[in-house]
């Protein structure tokens, strides 16, 4: 059942869509809402940042839109430059590529390509996962900026999700530092038993990590010369995507 109040707040800030500002009586006319609910929802989406109120009385979209349209742009740009890569990384491979990028405190899987690897992972796209758990979430947390590294790392309670998951911070710090000594992270049954993945960073253009590439599978094909070839061609990958996110390094 729909919130009513929502779909009513939704239908002002639809209005925007075709006009790029509305005074008060503009607003009630268009979307036949009584007034003393317009104004009672114009001042919360206002106190919000959603609209804002110019020195002409009149109504605009806030500022707060520009930075989740930001958000929604980038997180496009990634996929639609990551997918080819993804594809033809996994026909190579035969294993699972993901992609992954920062949501908050977690990380969200937004493509996934796996129609060789029929193995059932964690993974799926809209699925979440804490920064510190799993390859690819944990790239992430790996190359941000240390004082937000230290930041999550105060805060955070790490729960187990599988038989590997690291639940000691002092590990998850050591983790942490092999990643950026290495360029690339490994996890074995963090987030699903008996599956494996290693993971690299992408960089946009500003030299800020924005997503994770990562290469799955069952356990048991992440050892030994395998695990140098994965990363190997997973940092490749992340290369790729981040020049043409127009990182250089």
């Amino acid at each position: 059942m729909k919130n009513k109040t929502v779909v009513r707040s939704m239908d002002i800030l639809n209005l925007f869509i075709n006009h790029d500002a509305l005074t008060f009586q503009e607003i009630i006319e268009l979307s036949m809402i009584p007034k003393t609910s317009v104004y009672r929802m114009l001042l919360t989406l206002e106190e919000m940042g959603f609209v804002e109120k110019g020195n002409d009385s009149k109504y605009r979209l806030g500022l707060l839109f520009l930075t989740y349209g930001n958000l929604v742009s980038t997180r496009l740009d990634i996929r639609q430059i990551a997918y080819p890569i993804m594809q033809d990384l996994h026909k190579e491979l035969k294993e699972a590529i993901n992609l992954i990028v920062k949501q908050g405190e977690e990380a969200i899987y937004i493509e996934k390509v796996d129609v060789f690897q029929k193995v059932r992972l964690y993974t799926a796209i809209g699925r979440r996962s804490p920064l510190y758990t799993g390859a690819c979430s944990r790239v992430i947390l790996s190359f941000l900026q240390d004082d937000e590294i230290e930041s999550y790392l105060d805060q955070v309670e790490l729960k187990s999700f599988a038989l590997g998951t690291i639940t000691d911070k002092e590990t998850l710090k050591e983790s942490i530092r092999n990643a950026r000594r290495d360029g690339y992270t490994i996890s074995h049954s963090e987030l699903e038993n008996h599956t494996s993945a290693i993971a690299a960073p992408i960089f946009n253009h500003k030299g800020q990590v924005v997503g994770g590439i990562s290469i799955a599978g069952i356990e048991a094909n992440y050892q030994n010369e395998n695990i140098v070839i994965f990363a190997n061609k997973a940092t490749e990958a992340a290369n790729e995507i981040s020049k043409r996110l127009g990182y250089n390094k």
